[in-house]
């Protein structure tokens, strides 16, 4: 093993190998524009799209004609949550969310609000609850309203891995008549995502959050028992049902249906293989260190936490602080998408945890290519740190 050692999964993920080698013709050899069929370049390009969007849609218990592509999950949150503003604004003008929701779904909800709309973010459960970091089911029933014409709640969160009940919100949402929008970006080839069980109406993720590509994503929209109808908010050539115009990315298409199908093929044993690894991973940190404490839900039973997470703070220490003292372990402070804010997590905020606790979080993201050797040096690595920070005073 050679450092530098990559514990970031939660961020983004390396590509695997099979995927870049499922990708590589249609950069080169395959390289047609999918919307120009007039021709044969055009027509395999098509062809792969068409191919890719079945098993995506096979994947996740859809409908082909359901999945849009777009550049990633926060394109497809923009596209979901404005697109139904835009569409329901005279049924409705009241939109659903948690505190501790992912940037892309927060601001959207933020400039909606401006615009008019009403934003409702509900509180999550606080610790030391062993739930820690989820919504409860009874105040997402207390904050629905006759206007309300969104939900919107992730499946798993990005910092914590806290995983939502969200069939039972599904159902909720169902009996309300009110629409119900997922980030599953942190979820879809991690854990089982069927969205006939979870009863979304809409749902998004991204490829480079399960070893494919980064700039290649998923809005699904569910088309029955009646298609949900968005506004679209990029036109220009009328591509993915007028909801999404521009060029495809052939390759990345390719890559994100190759990427889905393998994380599908060998779920159960990776979520078995990262348990294993978190656990050893939480299991020497808090045997070797006082004042470790567990951010979010706790690691059992599994279906609270997503397998390959774990969020940590250490008493007396900084979390970044504590990451500049270990260049060669890559680990998070947070959401990726924040790193340029010097602002404590809003997601440990919402729990309810102590200022410095929230500012000594740190996010460990296991993946496929992590390695029990690796876990050991991590230990090690953040043993020696903590340790130093604590006898200079944090």
């Amino acid at each position: 093993m050679r450092p530098p050692v990559y514990f970031d999964n939660h961020a983004t993920t390396r590509v695997d190998p099979r995927v870049v080698e499922a990708m590589l013709p249609y950069f080169s050899a395959a390289f047609g524009n999918a919307g120009s069929t007039t021709h044969g370049f055009g027509r395999a390009a098509r062809q792969a799209v068409d191919d890719a969007r079945a098993r995506i849609a096979a994947g996740i218990g859809a409908e082909p004609p359901e999945i849009v592509f777009t550049s990633g999950a926060t394109e497809s949150n923009n596209l979901a949550l404005r697109g139904v503003a835009g569409r329901q604004a005279t049924r409705g003008r009241h939109l659903l969310s948690v505190a501790t929701e992912h940037p892309s779904v927060l601001e959207p909800l933020e400039t909606l609000r401006r615009r008019g709309f009403e934003v409702t973010l509900l509180p999550v459960v606080a610790v030391p609850d062993p739930r820690a970091g989820l919504v409860r089911l009874e105040q997402v029933a207390e904050a629905i309203r006759p206007d309300t014409i969104l939900v919107s709640i992730m499946l798993a969160n990005n910092e914590t891995g806290a995983i939502a009940p969200l069939a039972e919100i599904g159902r909720l949402c169902r009996e309300r008549g009110t629409l119900l929008h997922s980030d599953a970006t942190q979820a879809v080839g991690k854990i089982p995502v069927d969205v006939g069980r979870l009863g979304v109406d809409l749902l998004s993720f991204s490829a480079h959050k399960m070893y494919g590509p980064k700039g290649a994503g998923v809005l699904w929209v569910r088309s029955q028992p009646r298609r949900v109808r968005l506004e679209p908010q990029i036109e220009g050539g009328g591509q993915e049902g007028r909801l999404r115009s521009g060029t495809l990315n052939v390759p990345g298409i390719v890559g994100l249906a190759a990427a889905l199908d393998l994380c599908l093929a060998e779920m159960p044993a990776e979520a078995q293989r990262l348990r294993g690894l978190r656990e050893r991973l939480y299991a020497a940190l808090a045997a070797r260190l006082a004042g470790v404490s567990l951010n979010g839900p706790v690691l059992d039973p599994p279906e609270l936490r997503l397998p390959g997470n774990l969020n940590l703070s250490f008493q007396g220490v900084e979390g970044e602080t504590l990451l500049l003292q270990m260049p060669d372990v890559a680990v998070s402070s947070g959401s990726a998408c924040n790193s340029g804010s010097l602002e404590p997590s809003h997601v440990l905020r919402a729990m309810g945890l102590t200022e410095e606790t929230v500012r000594g979080g740190v996010r460990f993201g296991l993946g496929r290519f992590n390695t029990a050797e690796e876990v050991d040096f991590v230990v090690a690595r953040t043993v020696e740190a903590v340790q130093r920070l604590r006898a200079m005073g944090g």
